[in-house]
């Protein structure tokens, strides 16, 4: 069924964005109306990648809709459904009576067929009877695009095998094993299930009885699975196999650094380089600064957490959902605000439908055998969700999960360790915009909390973030632009809201007229100043806020971003996090210039800070910053000025573009 009742041209704006959406006029060389030739080369991409809506008898250009009425829509109906049941033309049929019907929208007749997300075992859907040579297609940027060869061949392999490491590698033996690796593991077996009756079989037939080692009843042969080698295997061996397996952990000191590492692990030669040994590495050191709350059940002290328990699922699900013969690395990664963790190969089920739980389609079922015998991993297809509760329980940003098509196939998780937003940023909407912020209902105030917070916002982060119908979640986001709170750029799924920034024309619109020196007995900020909730549509604060906000910086009505134009009004807090931040330089007098620049721009972040204030807190000249690097940061685009029109003003204030 259809995500919104189409009746009007705004419900189609909504549909837009809430699916993937594409419009073809279908008039026909008569006017009357004709299935287009290149519906099945949509058909096919939607059917392999998230599905989707082709409307007929309208065409979308330039963002408005121009449309044609079908005249005789059962012509098109039965030439729609007499060719996806033909197989040479089209691999599989996902239509059903209830995919395609006729529309009256304003006045104008349509058809609006609807096609599902193939499953794993209908994929790949082609053309002309040949997956192969360019008859295969996928979604990507609103476009059908043609898949390679390649990737087709992933896909029919995905088809045909329920799990990829279950095949015996005849060839490889006990030789070809790390014995320290297989040690320890039969030793955490044997702590977690006394007596058990695999304790008493020798290395082989343990092997046997979990999944790594197998026969072939024709041949008589035997050998490693697949799932053994890559559990237990020597490093070079596993690269045999897999030409391409890599796996790589970082723990970065800072949020925004891609540059920067404190912790690495790697294939080195110091360890076996498989994936039991990297998850015994990595788990410790993933998991090394939370803090477990003093619990007790049945007398015994709890060393775990909901946060520990959905650490150990995602770094088992990055194991062991891998799809190892493709292109993209295992990569784990550690930052004060996050957890990462990203897998080569694209999901086997929805997304939508993994988040539901209690269906799992596995890539790696021996691999999740494996682990789930030392109590590592779920196999009941709840994994997804001890992830999300875990965060849940610290009531930090939901877990985001999401899938990219290029430059390879992999699915990425990100844990983030944030609140949904900064209380402060309340303070900043409600004093930019006033009754016009007060007046808007909780959703549209969550939809500019979010799009302060996180720089933009889609509509699917709305739909995340909200739990709103996305019917629900276009209105609100359609509101927003008409009251022009946001700004829209793209269009459908790649729809991006940003504020609409209106820039004051002069730094004496934000700071006055007067003297640029603000003497820090001139104002108190309290970080305490006021309690707003977005529970009611309504905030009132316990008692008149400053124009500042909890931090101390300065809140301008011209701007969606506070100013740090005083470090002597921040609060002590704020102003050690940015002295932290900036503390090789106010150390040094010398250092490498693109080190200093980095610095800059992560002191920019979040917030315009001005020239002055940049200068006190890194213990440089105002001119030395301008001339050096705040110009050259501008032109790089890396950051942005605040008055571009006075590029060169003594309060000229710069924020990370």
């Amino acid at each position: 069924m259809l995500p919104i009742t189409l009746q009007s041209t705004s419900d189609l704006e909504t549909l837009r964005e809430s699916c993937e959406l594409e419009c073809k006029l279908a008039a026909g060389q008569d006017g009357k109306g004709e299935l287009p030739r290149d519906f099945w080369k949509s058909y096919a991409a939607m059917a392999n990648t998230n599905g989707g809506v082709v409307l007929l008898g309208v065409k979308e250009k330039g963002g408005t809709f121009v449309f044609h009425s079908i005249k005789n829509p059962d012509k098109i109906l039965k030439d729609l459904f007499d060719t996806a049941n033909n197989p040479g033309k089209v691999s599989f049929n996902l239509l059903t009576n209830e995919s395609a019907r006729t529309l009256e929208i304003d006045g104008h007749t349509l058809i609006a067929v609807e096609i599902p997300r193939a499953s794993r075992r209908q994929r790949p859907v082609y053309l002309d009877g040949n997956p192969l040579g360019g008859h295969c297609y996928r979604r990507l940027h609103e476009g059908d695009q043609r898949m390679s060869d390649d990737d087709v061949k992933l896909m029919l392999a995905e088809q045909q095998h329920d799990s990829l490491d279950d095949e015996l590698l005849p060839d490889y033996t006990m030789a070809d094993l790390d014995s320290g690796t297989l040690k320890i593991y039969r030793q955490t077996h044997t702590n977690l299930n006394p007596g058990h009756v695999w304790s008493g079989l020798d290395d082989v037939e343990f092997l046997r009885a979990i999944g790594g080692w197998k026969r072939d009843r024709e041949t008589g042969r035997e050998g490693l699975t697949k799932a053994g080698l890559l559990m237990f295997g020597a490093h070079r061996s596993i690269r045999e196999v897999f030409p391409n397996f890599l796996l790589d952990y970082m723990e970065r000191p800072e949020s925004k650094s891609d540059k920067r590492w404190i912790d690495r692990v790697t294939f080195d030669g110091t360890w076996a380089g498989n994936l039991y040994s990297f998850y015994l590495k990595v788990y410790p050191k993933l998991t090394a600064d939370l803090k477990v709350p003093f619990q007790v059940v049945d007398g015994l002290r709890q060393e775990d957490s909901p946060v520990h328990v959905a650490l150990r699922e995602a770094l088992a699900n990055v194991l062991v959902h891998a799809d190892y013969r493709d292109r993209a690395k295992i990569y784990v990664v550690k930052r004060p605000d996050m957890f990462g963790f990203l897998n080569p190969g694209l999901m086997r089920i929805p997304i939508e439908t993994a988040v539901e739980g209690y269906e799992s389609d596995c890539r790696n079922r021996t691999l999740h055998e494996m682990f789930r015998y030392v109590n590592i991993g779920e196999q009941a297809g709840t994994g997804l969700q001890k992830i999300l509760a875990g965060w849940a329980s610290r009531h930090w940003r939901k877990p985001l999960i999401r899938e990219e098509m290029e430059p390879n196939n992999r699915t990425i998780l990100e844990l983030h360790m944030l609140d949904l937003f900064d209380p402060g940023i309340l303070d900043v909407l409600r004093i930019s915009y006033g009754a016009a912020f007060v007046e808007l209902g909780k959703n549209a105030q969550l939809a500019l909390a979010i799009t302060l917070s996180e720089g933009r916002l889609t509509h699917a982060r709305l739909c995340e973030l909200s739990n709103l119908h996305p019917s629900d979640v276009s209105k609100v986001l359609r509101l927003l632009v008409d009251k022009v709170f946001l700004s829209l750029t793209g269009s459908g799924r790649g729809a991006v809201y940003r504020f609409t920034q209106v820039d004051a024309t002069s730094p004496d619109d934000v700071f006055g007229s007067g003297s640029s020196t603000i003497s820090a007995d001139s104002s108190t900020i309290s970080s305490a100043s006021s309690t707003i909730s977005l529970g009611s549509s309504t905030i009132s604060p316990t008692r008149e806020v400053p124009n500042r906000d909890q931090s101390g910086r300065l809140i301008a009505s011209q701007f969606h971003l506070p100013f740090v134009d005083s470090i002597e009004l921040l609060v002590p807090e704020f102003r050690a996090g940015l002295e932290v931040i900036a503390a090789q330089p106010r150390e040094k007098k010398w250092m490498e210039k693109k080190a200093l620049e980095e610095i800059i721009v992560n002191l920019c972040e979040g917030h315009y800070i001005t020239i002055r204030s940049l200068a006190q807190i890194l213990n440089r000249g105002e001119r030395t910053l301008r001339q050096d690097y705040l110009s050259k940061l501008c032109k790089e685009q890396r950051l942005r000025r605040a008055f571009p029109d006075t590029p060169n003003h003594e309060k000229q204030a710069y924020t990370k573009a």
